[in-house]
């Protein structure tokens, strides 16, 4: 049950971004214009920045979480599973970085 509550957010959040696009292509040729798409298309750069650095976020707390608590556990490791986790972290943060490109994408179409 306790998963549930957690999926819920997700969910919507996946609904949101999936459906809320698909208005802007639901207007009449007349009504459709450049402004409409260039709305749009900020809305979508906005929630690609917001989805990136949330999923980045919750990636980095967990390593770094998951790090501190295996060099807690073994003082002896800490130079073993500190190299490794900054490297995961950078690969992380690329991906990060990969949304806010692709974010300034959307707003110069």
């Amino acid at each position: 049950m306790r998963t549930l509550k957690k999926l819920a957010p997700a969910t919507l959040t996946f609904a949101f971004a999936t459906l809320v696009p698909m208005v802007a292509f639901a207007a009449n040729g007349a009504e459709a214009n450049a402004n409409d798409v260039k709305m749009w298309a900020m809305i979508g750069a906005g929630v690609a920045i917001g989805l990136a650095v949330l999923g980045g976020g919750l990636g980095q707390g967990k390593a770094v979480a998951a790090a501190l608590e295996g060099i807690s556990r073994n003082p002896g490791a800490a130079a073993r599973i500190q190299t490794p986790m900054i490297l995961g972290l950078a690969l992380i943060e690329s991906l990060v970085l990969l949304g806010f490109v692709i974010a300034f994408m959307l707003q110069s179409k």
